[in-house]
């Protein structure tokens, strides 16, 4: 079974994915951490996110450890990984990753559970993969951000995020390659209302239906 999940930053998907991955045994990838980690290493080495040459080289030259970096969260390097996403040479280098961990799940898994942007769209495209589109409105998800990184004891304000996160899907939605949108066989789910209980139970009962 392969799970695609796509959707804006903080509809939920990530906690969906991992939720349908540990419920059914599957293998997990957040592949926003991919670029992220691209992001990351580019800024680290001070460089600037919008150097083709310099992103392809960082994604060319990922690490485990530069997948788990403590500042991964931050919202400099997920503007960062949202810039560096956008460039062909950066999605070429991780593309087949990406699928390779779909076809081909570490640890033995029977399948998998991959969520981002365009997983269902470009990296796992086939009828056979589970699809589903997760959002909610923008002042839902700036808020939901803006308590995560609150938590953190990050000093931003709710209307700063909200500004970011506005910027941020206009890139994503508008990028000339892999953009954020629905595959057409995605399942649309519309989380603003909801409490990650019923997302998850909405996500199986539709996986159900599925597989029935």
């Amino acid at each position: 079974m392969i799970i695609a999940i796509d959707g804006p930053a903080a509809a939920g998907k990530g906690t969906l994915a991992r939720r349908l991955a540990a419920h059914f045994g599957l293998a997990f990838l957040d592949t926003g951490s991919l670029y992220r980690a691209v992001g990351a290493k580019i800024l680290r080495t001070k460089q600037d996110p919008r150097d083709v040459v310099a992103a392809q080289g960082a994604a060319e030259n990922l690490s485990s450890d530069d997948l788990t970096a403590p500042e991964l969260r931050t919202e400099a390097v997920s503007e960062a990984a949202s810039i560096v996403a956008a460039q062909p040479a950066v999605r070429a280098a991780l593309l087949e990753f990406q699928r390779n961990f779909a076809r081909r799940p570490p640890g033995g898994e029977t399948g998998a559970v991959l969520d981002g942007r365009d997983i269902g769209t470009v990296v796992c495209p086939e009828p056979d993969v589970i699809k589903f589109f997760v959002h909610a409105s923008l002042a839902a998800r700036a808020r939901r951000r803006f308590k995560e990184l609150q938590a953190r004891g990050d000093s931003v304000t709710e209307a700063r995020v909200q500004q970011d996160m506005d910027e941020r899907d206009k890139r994503d939605m508008s990028r000339g390659i892999a953009a954020l949108k629905p595959a057409s066989d995605a399942y649309d789910l519309d989380t603003t209302g909801l409490n990650p209980d019923q997302v998850f139970q909405a996500a199986l009962d539709h996986i159900q239906r599925t597989r029935a």
